[in-house]
Order: C-alpha cells, then sequence, then structure tokens
C-alpha cells in the first residue's frame, strides 16, 4: 500500500492519502487530532490522537488535600463539574464510612440533574450547529443562562462550582431559591419543544444523521462506552437506576432510562433530547421532595486535618455524558496515594476508530459531533 501525506506533494492516482484532521478546534469541544487514510472520499481507517490538552490532574490529585482535590476534579469535564465534584467526595466519603444529612442527599441530586440538563443543552445546540443549522445553539444558551443563573445563586460559580465539600454541601440554600430553581425549570421544560420542532422537525439534520455512524452493542461493550451513546446503541444501562446513589433510589417512579436500538448519529441525539426531558422532571421530584424535609444540618463537621483510613475504594457516578469512577487509595494520610479517573468521554472516543471506516469524509463532522465528548475529559 502507497501512502501520500497531504501538504508534501501531489498526491499521485490510485494512492491513499493522509488527513489530519486538528489539532486545532475541529467543531468540537476542545484539542483532538483525527489521523484519517482516505481513498478518494471515503474513509478507510481513522486514529484519534489525544493528549493534547493533558492537565496532569491524577497526579496533581496526589499533592492536595482533600478539600483542595475538589478543585481539580471539577475542571477536567467543564460542562458537568457539579457531577465531577461528587464522584470525587463521595469516593472519600465511602472510605470514611460517612454519612451525609438527607438534606445535603437531596440537594446534591437536585444540582446533579440541573447540572445534566446544562450539559445536554450544549450538544443539543452545538450538534445542529456542526451540520449547519445556526438557530438552535442561540436557544441553548438562552435556556442554559436561565439555569446558570440559579446555579450561580446557589454555589457563586457559573461554571466550577465548588459547591461540594466532603461530608455535604458548602452551605444552605438561599432563601427562596427553590422557588426561583421551580421557575427556571418550568421556562426550560416549556421551552424545549424548540429543539423537536427545529431539529428531529428539519429533513435536512434527519438526512444527515439517519443511519449515519451506527455503534453496534458489540462496540459498546467492547469499548466500554457509556451514557447517552450506548442507550442510543440499546444498551438498557444507567447507573442511577441499577445502582441507586444519593437520592435516586427512592426517584425510580420518575427516573426513566432512554434508550434506541438504531444506533446511529440521529438516536444519539434522540436520546440526549428524551433524557434532558426526564432530568427536568427528576429535577422538580427533588424539589418537591426538598420542600417536605424539615430544616436541618447541609453537612457534616470535619476536624481541622482530614485523613482517610488506609486501604482503597471504587464509586461511580453516571455523569451526563456517562460512567465516571473514581478509584481512591489511601495511605491514611491527610492527600491521596492514588487517585485514578475513569473518564466517560476517554472510553467514547475510542469507538472512532471503528465507527469512522467506511464512511464518508462528509459524514466525518456528523459522527464526531454526535459522540458528546469534552475533550479535557479525555486528556484528564
Amino acid at each position: 500500500m502507497t501512502e501520500t501525506t497531504i501538504g508534501v506533494g501531489g498526491a499521485a492516482e490510485g494512492t491513499d492519502m493522509v488527513l489530519n484532521i486538528g489539532p486545532q478546534h475541529p467543531s468540537t469541544h476542545g484539542v483532538l487530532r483525527l489521523r484519517l487514510v482516505l481513498d478518494g472520499e471515503r474513509i478507510r481507517s481513522a486514529e484519534p490522537i489525544v493528549g493534547y490538552m493533558h492537565r496532569g490532574a491524577e497526579k496533581l490529585f496526589e499533592a492536595r488535600d482533600y478539600r483542595q482535590i475538589v478543585m481539580l476534579a471539577n475542571r477536567h469535564d467543564w460542562l458537568s463539574a457539579f457531577s465531577n465534584e461528587l464522584g470525587v467526595v463521595l469516593s472519600v466519603e465511602r472510605m470514611l464510612g460517612m454519612e451525609v444529612p438527607e438534606r445535603a442527599v437531596w440537594t446534591r441530586t437536585l444540582l446533579a440533574e440541573l447540572n445534566r440538563v446544562l450539559n445536554h443543552l450544549m450538544f443539543l445546540g452545538s450538534y445542529p450547529l456542526e451540520l449547519g443549522g445556526i438557530t438552535p445553539i442561540f436557544y441553548a444558551f438562552a435556556e442554559r443562562e436561565n439555569l446558570q443563573h440559579v446555579m450561580e445563586e446557589v454555589s457563586g460559580g457559573r461554571m466550577h462550582y465548588m459547591f461540594n465539600r466532603v461530608g455535604g454541601l458548602k452551605e444552605d440554600l438561599p432563601h427562596g431559591w427553590t422557588g426561583r430553581a421551580r421557575q427556571a425549570v418550568a421556562g426550560v421544560r416549556s421551552r424545549m419543544g424548540r429543539f423537536d420542532d427545529l431539529v428531529l422537525g428539519n429533513e435536512i439534520f434527519r438526512g444527515r444523521t439517519r443511519g449515519v455512524g451506527v455503534l453496534s452493542r458489540e462496540h459498546v461493550h467492547a469499548y466500554g462506552v457509556s451514557g447517552p451513546i450506548a442507550r442510543g446503541s440499546g444498551v438498557d444501562f444507567d447507573l442511577r437506576r441499577d445502582e441507586p446513589y444519593l437520592a435516586y433510589g427512592e426517584l425510580a417512579g420518575t427516573l426513566k432510562v432512554v434508550t434506541r436500538t438504531e444506533g446511529d448519529c440521529l438516536a444519539r441525539f434522540e436520546v440526549l433530547l428524551e433524557q434532558t426531558h426526564n432530568a427536568l422532571d427528576l429535577a422538580d421530584a427533588c424539589l418537591d421532595r426538598l420542600a417536605e424535609l424539615p430544616q436541618g444540618p447541609i453537612n457534616q463537621r470535619l476536624p481541622k486535618v482530614l485523613k482517610a483510613p488506609e486501604g482503597h475504594t471504587y464509586a461511580w457516578t453516571e455523569n451526563p455524558l456517562g460512567i465516571n469512577g473514581y478509584y481512591l487509595v489511601s495511605k491514611g494520610e491527610k492527600t491521596p496515594y492514588r487517585m485514578k479517573l475513569r473518564s466517560a468521554s476517554y472510553n467514547n472516543i475510542q469507538t472512532l476508530a471503528v465507527l469512522l471506516p467506511g464512511t464518508l469524509v462528509a459524514d466525518m463532522v456528523a459522527i464526531l459531533g454526535s459522540m458528546f465528548f469534552v475533550v479535557g475529559d479525555v486528556d484528564k
């Protein structure tokens, strides 16, 4: 086989062309490089090359105490900051054998679902943009602003909330906040139909996504794919239902695990959209439960120097983009000996090696955008 690298010289007829997509910003959330081998307009092989945004978070965990590592944890997936914090503090609490107050459990669940909606709205708006539809991104950002107002009010941060603490949350909810949060949720829900009309009802969008980038169940299991992408291929698995944490065990009547069987770009988008509707319903259910709870503590009192006992533990959460795992090893000191992150985006992006071969170059961005990843989550 003869290969010609584009940019070096003219390609002789009948040879394969090697095309580098990136590492500049290829219509994705971060810096990724794809090495494609082309046969005309068709992709013969694809290799996702990661590491351009490597943050070294896992190594930095070892030099920070258990309060400080929360700051590092909420940045690798900058669209899911609250959920990232949550997994870290859950693993530390499991190591300590600590029970958090009921009020903190329900508030964490509420904020995790609001964070899920914020994450999904970004992709619901940016994916059509990558296919040439500019209008949905404006609606998506308008709805994100409505929810970010209430998240900023409660935490003080717009993207990096720093609101989780080992033992609960930083502080109690502001007076009247639940009412404002309920109004924001109702407002977003009332306008979600725009995405059905503008995107799913658009024949060009459906033509670009139906039957394109089909991911099989076998490849989902082989690559450890999770979240909306896996459920778009018919894998009916969601940690919130199958291994409940926080208050999800009591929300079984509201929680809906959305699946599709087609496994194509359109199925993944439909799962994401329907899952957003369900996250809004879960947020309402949490607000109802918080209204019934008596006033009480929102966190546990901690010693001035917090040390986890010697040992190891593993906690995992259903993050907006899929399963995040946290393997914590402690030597009994105030800093982790090791904190290994299993991020959803890393596994999800590896499937491009089997999704892209055989497809047209014109479909590459459609497939890439439907994988719903954040590059910082890949290169943590």
